[in-house]
């Protein structure tokens, strides 16, 4: 099955997730999703939750999850609370 595409951009903050996070639900209880991060210009804690929920929920729904160019910032965010390793593998 082809992934869906998600192309996420600008910043990625408790004010901008919510609806990315229920978007990417949506994909994934119905198929791949492929999420590219690359026009991403800013994060908080609140991208690196949506994406261990992503993560849980692929898992849940038998879905592969790609993501493509994290931020570093967003990996440093994971490194700072423990989960860097729960977060889906960069292709």
């Amino acid at each position: 099955m082809i992934a869906h595409e998600m192309l996420l951009s600008g910043s990625l903050t408790m004010e901008t997730v919510p609806v990315l996070y229920e978007t990417g639900l949506r994909r994934l209880a119905s198929e791949d999703l492929r999420v590219d991060f690359s026009r991403v210009e800013a994060v908080d804690s609140a991208a690196v939750s949506m994406l261990l929920g992503w993560a849980r929920a692929s898992q849940r729904f038998q879905r592969e999850l790609h993501v493509l160019n994290l931020p570093d910032d967003l990996l440093s965010l994971a490194r700072l609370y423990g989960v860097a390793d729960l977060l889906p593998q960069p292709d």
